[in-house]
């Protein structure tokens, strides 16, 4: 039986069906619930963006964790979203102990080591300024981030009024503008140069929910996207992020030739730049990926086609 519910949970993983993972773990009774079934409900949680429960299912079988260099990397990767970067840090240091050279780990410590670099000198640059009279600027910029450029764009393409920061799901999206240094070291971690329009459009709201969300293909095909993801490694659900386009490509096995932009409903697929035709720094496509069969359907020649193109309803 157990076996069974091992198999099981190991399936849906698979098949990012996370709420049936917790769902399954939790009607298991808690003093039932062995090493195994806790680090699947706390990987679930942490997919899930739960990173305050995953951290209390971690620590409950800490005792047993400590040789086990992937309890070190779950929980890391919970403190670290919760910018608990201290903490994250000695989770990751002890995962690269027990397993040396491991890619990811290692990328998560070059990220906490940004990160603390950047709050120190935003404490130095805030201890040695006096407070700014603009109050009430945007919340970005109240939390020392860097506040949304002025980007002029071609015709009639009203930047501001793209997204629907009205959806619920919105914020799982949204980050600060994203600074030089941040677009520089996110697109050397992808090895993909982004297109100007995209990181244009970043500068101004990086990540988010289009107000219009279908897209017409050259075959005739509608499709639907969720949202579109902004440059940055803090929220899951950016380039770099847990749930971002390297993560997705390797948990998935999705053709490795660009950059995952946008997730679709029921996770069927997803939205890529393909940058087969330009090299990895010139302007790629944009095309569909289906999730099961790794079809590929070319959608626009560029990111601001794909963009001009969205359209408020299937047609």
């Amino acid at each position: 039986m157990r076996e069974e519910l091992l198999e099981q949970l190991q399936t849906w993983h698979e098949e990012d069906e996370y709420e049936q993972i917790v769902q399954a773990v939790m009607d298991v009774p808690a003093e039932e619930r062995d090493y195994e079934l806790v680090s699947h409900l706390g990987r679930a949680l942490n997919n899930l963006e739960r990173y305050d429960e995953a951290v209390e299912q971690f620590l409950s079988i800490a005792e047993v964790g400590q040789d086990d260099p992937l309890w070190h990397y779950r929980i890391g990767l919970a403190y670290y979203y919760l910018e608990r970067y201290d903490e994250a840090r000695t989770a990751f240091e002890n995962a690269d102990r027990l397993e040396p050279g491991d890619e990811d780990t290692l990328e998560f410590l070059s990220w906490i080591a940004e990160k603390t670099a950047e709050g120190e000198s935003e404490a130095a640059e805030s201890a040695g300024s006096e407070a700014a009279p603009e109050a009430s600027a945007p919340e970005a910029a109240k939390a020392g981030q860097p506040p949304a450029a002025s980007v002029a764009f071609e015709g009639d393409f009203d930047a501001a009024g793209f997204w629907d920061d009205g959806n619920p799901a919105a914020e799982k999206y949204i980050s600060a503008p994203p600074t030089e240094a941040l677009i520089e070291s996110v697109e050397e971690s992808l090895v993909f140069r982004l297109p100007a329009f995209y990181v244009n459009l970043m500068k101004v709201h990086n990540g988010g929910i289009p107000r219009y969300r279908y897209f017409r293909s050259e075959s005739g095909e509608t499709l639907e996207i969720l949202g579109l993801m902004g440059i940055g490694r803090d929220k899951a659900h950016s380039l770099c992020g847990a749930a971002g386009s390297r993560a997705t490509i390797e948990r998935e096995g999705y053709p490795e030739f660009g950059v995952i932009l946008c997730d679709t409903p029921s996770d069927q697929g997803v939205v890529m730049l393909d940058y087969r035709e330009s090299a990895n720094d010139g302007e790629p496509e944009v095309v569909y990926v289906e999730k099961a069969s790794k079809k590929v359907t070319r959608l626009a020649p560029n990111f601001e086609a794909f963009v001009r193109g969205l359209t408020g309803g299937a047609q």
